[in-house]
């Protein structure tokens, strides 16, 4: 199987983060967001893994070839035409059944049934409340009829999560070249369902597979439901320093210094964090190199090396080396800024 995965957006809802790092490095439970998908492929049958990069592709190459060992090729886009417009400039690598993944997409499901699967490809499907906010399918006679991207009457309640398995990847990239020489765009770009409905259209027989969890990466708010989604499936550490009180599921890497302090339940602390008389908890994931010092936080995402100190802070987002004093109740701070009480300086 070819697993294709388009990293080159922006991110503009997620920022001022994503001005100094890609989406895709956004930590969430103590691991980049990417690092959490390339994990859910673990199982499966990969000839290659093919990153569409774009915007900082540099800091995405180093970190996948940093922590994993992989099959691996990084294709530049340089027009940010659509999600088929990305997925399209793959197909001189693509020689088989390709799994197509996007980044800010966190899921449960066994990957390894697609072998099974001997349909045209598969479509993965959550059902949602309100399905006006995204892309939906209808079926009929368990095939896919429609795509339908977020429709604004409610013609189905199954949304699609980011996740697609097409076996027959000669019709799909047929259906992509069709989509941008008819040049079909919706919002102007070329979206992977309006190439996705050429194939049906053409007869192809996609299922659509639920999922029961589903979690999105790509808003400040989505990216803390994700944190703790993730905090409450982990299983923790037994690490107990003297004199701190944890309550778990905690994880607390052997290299943080912790003293005086109450941590947990659902946080992770990674090596070279220190926390000193603070109360930490719950659903907070804390970077490496992270001081946390005479301070209240809860259900916040502190990356490396960011500095709190005689705060109250929740559900937020503080970058790379931020500086935070003064008791705030939330924030989206970017990296390499400084806050207190009385003053805002960015650098």
């Amino acid at each position: 199987m070819y697993v294709v995965i388009p990293v080159a957006g922006f991110g503009t809802r997620l920022r001022p983060h994503t001005y100094t790092k890609p989406k895709p490095l956004m930590h969430v439970a103590g691991k980049a967001i990417l690092g959490h998908l390339l994990d859910r492929l673990v199982g499966i049958d990969i000839e290659r893994i093919i990153f569409v990069v774009g915007y900082m592709g540099e800091q995405i190459r180093d970190y996948v070839e940093q922590n994993y060992d992989l099959p691996t090729r990084y294709v530049e886009q340089t027009e940010l035409l659509g999600q088929a417009h990305a997925v399209g400039l793959t197909q001189p690598y693509v020689e088989g059944p390709v799994l197509i993944a996007f980044v800010d997409t966190i899921f449960e499901a066994d990957l390894r049934e697609l072998a099974r699967v001997r349909s045209d490809g598969v479509i993965y499907v959550k059902e949602v409340d309100d399905p006006r906010r995204f892309g939906v399918v209808t079926i009929t006679d368990n095939r896919i009829r429609r795509f339908v991207e977020k429709p604004s009457q409610p013609i189905s309640n199954l949304a699609v999560i980011g996740l697609y398995y097409i076996r027959d990847h000669e019709m799909l990239f047929e259906c992509i070249q069709e989509l941008q020489a008819r040049n079909l765009r919706t919002a102007g770009e070329y979206f992977l369902a309006d190439a996705l409905q050429l194939m049906v259209d053409r007869g192809a027989h996609l299922e659509a597979w639920p999922v029961d969890v589903w979690q999105d990466c790509g808003t400040p708010d989505a990216v803390l439901r994700t944190n703790r989604y993730l905090l409450e499936r982990s299983k923790g550490n037994a690490e107990r320093p003297e004199g701190c009180i944890v309550v778990p599921p905690t994880y607390i890497a052997p290299e943080a210094t912790i003293r005086r302090s109450i941590i947990g339940p659902y946080v992770h602390i990674g090596p070279g964090a220190r926390i000193e008389e603070a109360i930490v908890g719950p659903y907070v994931s804390v970077a490496p190199g992270a001081i946390i010092d005479n301070s209240v936080v809860r259900d916040c995402i502190v990356n490396e090396r960011a500095q709190i100190s005689t705060a109250m802070l929740a559900r937020s987002l503080i970058g790379q080396n931020a500086i935070v004093r003064g008791s705030f109740e939330r924030l989206n701070v970017g990296d390499s800024s400084q806050i207190d009480s009385s003053i805002i300086i960015s650098s």
